[in-house]
């Protein structure tokens, strides 16, 4: 995407707002099932429908969401669960990435009309900002992969230059999102576990360029 990253709340921390007691909490909590089962059906909600569909005022919604944009990344951290949590104890990038794969498609599968919903958000925003529409509305913006697949390639920091495995890590994100599920599953027509070996093939074999490529600059002229 254009736009590398807008930090969001960490997921901690909308796990712990969301485990609040009080009225306050159990509203938010109300809202952002309401937003999900929305999003899960294949609609972008604005607060109002959100509000609509919870049973609470729009002005109360906006107070806990003041903008579409943070009620869409709230549900997407939500959605994101455990990946946003991901670690791992293995020293080898390719052990890394495809634990990394294997823990986030199957989570990646069960909300993909939530991310499907996130992008389209996205890619709405951007058609409107090309023609000067947008206005001041805040900017949806998506990144958590950066950070997710700099942490798998990390093993490889002494092999690879930081631009080397900065540009591993982009060529990574091509095989790891909602948008591996557009092209292999709706384009190609795979099934979850054949798109999953798909993207883990791609993937260890952008690992094993990078490091080949890293190898070859140090051999002896």
């Amino acid at each position: 995407m254009p736009v590398l990253r807008q930090r969001a709340k960490t997921a901690s921390t909308e796990k712990g707002e969301a485990t609040e007691r009080g009225p306050r909490a159990r509203t938010r909590r109300l809202m952002l099932q309401s937003a999900t089962a929305l999003m899960q059906s294949g609609v972008t909600p604005s607060v109002s429908e959100v509000a609509e569909a919870a049973g609470v005022s729009r002005a109360t919604a906006y107070r806990y969401f003041p903008s579409q944009a943070v009620l869409v990344h709230a549900v997407v951290d939500e959605a994101l669960g455990p990946i946003l949590d991901w670690k791992t104890d293995e020293n080898d990038a390719r052990a890394r990435v495809k634990d990394l794969l294997a823990s986030s498609m199957p989570r990646i599968n069960e909300f993909e009309a939530t991310f499907k919903a996130a992008l389209k958000l996205s890619l709405d925003q951007w058609a409107r900002r090309q023609v000067g529409t947008l206005g001041a509305e805040p900017q949806f913006t998506r990144g958590h992969r950066v950070d997710l697949l700099m942490r798998a390639t990390k093993p490889m920091a002494d092999t690879l230059s930081r631009a080397q495995r900065l540009r591993l890590s982009q060529a990574l994100s091509l095989v790891f999102g909602v948008e591996v599920i557009i092209v292999l599953r709706d384009i190609w027509g795979l099934a979850a576990a054949e798109a999953e070996a798909v993207a883990q093939w791609a993937a260890l074999a952008l690992v094993n360029a990078a490091e080949a490529e890293a190898a070859g600059e140090k051999k002896p002229s």
